[in-house]
């Protein structure tokens, strides 16, 4: 599988992304709690994968599934928080968000097509 289509590592090259992002940026009373909750979020995505991937169930995978865009979505908005929090993150969140966006897209897609099956 190439790695473009190894969800697995590819959640893992985001959340190691995030993490090196966060160790950049300057910590002050606002910026701790941002960079906790960021940090939170997104190395859950992987996480949530991982165990989605062990699912007992279809329903299992699907919740699994739900959390990760949940928590990929909790991300997005961190790094917006962040980029207001200090504009000179600004370039770096937002290429962080991009892959955050596609993230979101591809687990919308698992649940739509998991939709389509059941019906």
């Amino acid at each position: 599988m190439s790695k473009n289509f190894d969800l697995e590592e590819r959640t893992a090259k985001f959340e190691e992304s995030v993490i090196i992002f966060c160790r950049t940026i300057k910590k002050d009373i606002v910026m701790h709690p941002l960079i906790s909750q960021i940090v939170r979020s997104a190395t859950s995505v992987g996480a949530n994968y991982m165990e989605a991937n062990g699912a007992s169930s279809k329903k299992d995978f699907r919740n699994k599934i739900h959390i990760c865009k949940k928590e990929i979505q909790e991300t997005k908005h961190w790094l917006r928080m962040i980029s207001t929090a200090d504009e000179t993150k600004k370039d770096e969140a937002r290429k962080i968000w991009n892959e955050a966006q596609e993230l979101t897209l591809i687990f919308g897609k698992i649940l739509s097509t998991m939709k389509k099956d059941k019906k």
